[in-house]
């Protein structure tokens, strides 16, 4: 597969999928089984590896029925070796092929944090450019059903602080598929983060494919009061805060940054720009994580223009809670976005 002819001839676009050609309603699943579908049969130096992806259920039917269909030699198991794994990953992407390595929990990429950090990340820089590596991670992060503390981790700020590699935070059914063939295409090691409950989400995708640009964010909605910028499933509560915040007759602009490394900053300053208040949503910590990095960019660059300190909706500084009552406190959701943008919206100085 000419992977950089690809990209060039199908024009990125944004839209929410409803109004391109050949668009109809699946499932959230669905969206990365058809990118992954469309990857194998078209590259054969394509293959996707992890625990479970060749399971009856397909790994929550993302990868459901592709080693059937491809064989078991290119879409097959890995043991419990997650470092080792990722190394075998890195040595295939290096020799030309194009691995899509796969983790039912993002917690397991700690135990392959040498080999990310330490050698994906860096091989393209230490070689001056002149070595590729093309491997993806995808991962099933944050909240789940009494997951815990070592099964439920929102790692973005971990990798966000690493130079070298990208990562990806769809929201919709549509950005899914985009942008993981998009992150197939890359020449660079790109870690695709999503959230276990967009799952069940439904949403407007084309059956052709179609490639997103790994790095610019989108405005979910439009407003001029505040703006609410958020990742992944926090657009969801975000959206929902919105409306919330119309019936108090504040006006939410919604910013999904489907990107987080690099970051859309453009986006970012235009719409701070614009309402001069900021809420900044994450689905992981708050203390030195996507919100605390948003938080000191708009200090740096817009500090002028805001009418409020920024406000950090994010998880407070204790390992994820067990229990049902616990994660319920644990957890943000759009009534803390709908406090937090209250209180910059009504902000005095």
């Amino acid at each position: 597969m000419p992977w950089t002819r690809f990209l060039k001839e199908i024009a990125p676009e944004y839209s929410s999928g409803a109004n391109s050609a050949g668009s109809r309603e699946i499932g959230y699943v669905e969206a990365v089984n058809e990118a992954l579908d469309y990857a194998l049969e078209h590259d054969g130096n394509f293959f996707v590896m992890g625990q479970g992806v060749n399971d009856v259920s397909g790994l929550f039917g993302a990868t459901k029925d592709l080693s059937k269909k491809y064989g078991t030699q290119r879409v097959f198991d890995t043991p419990l070796s997650e470092n080792a794994l990722t190394g075998v990953a890195i040595g295939a992407a290096l020799t030309g092929m194009r691995p899509f390595y796969i983790h039912n929990r993002p917690d397991f990429l700690l135990m392959a944090m040498d080999q990310i950090a330490n050698h994906a990340a860096k091989w393209n820089y230490m070689f001056g450019g002149g070595q590729k590596l093309p491997m993806v991670i995808w991962t099933v992060t944050a909240r789940g059903w009494g997951s815990a503390a070592q099964h439920s981790q929102a790692l973005q700020g971990l990798f966000l602080h690493v130079p070298g590699l990208k990562i990806v935070m769809p929201t919709t059914p549509y950005d899914t598929k985009g942008f993981i063939i998009s992150a197939i295409a890359d020449n660079n090691p790109v870690i695709i983060m999503e959230h276990r409950w967009l799952f069940k989400q439904k949403g407007y995708v084309p059956e052709e494919p179609y490639a997103l640009p790994i790095g610019k964010g989108n405005v979910r909605r439009q407003g001029n009061d505040v703006s609410i910028i958020a990742a992944s499933y926090m657009v969801v509560e975000a959206m929902k805060a919105a409306q919330q915040l119309q019936e108090r007759g504040i006006n939410a602009e919604v910013i999904d940054l489907c990107s987080i490394k690099p970051l859309d900053k453009a986006l970012i300053l235009k719409t701070v720009e614009k309402t001069g208040r900021a809420v900044v949503a994450d689905t992981g910590w708050i203390t030195g994580g996507l919100a605390a990095e948003i938080s000191a960019f708009l200090c740096e660059k817009a500090f002028g223009k805001l009418k409020a300190p920024v406000k950090r909706v994010a998880c407070p500084d204790v390992p994820t809670p067990a229990s049902y009552v616990l994660e319920e406190a644990f957890y943000k959701g759009y009534k803390d976005i709908v406090e937090a943008a209250t209180e910059v919206y009504n902000y005095k100085g």
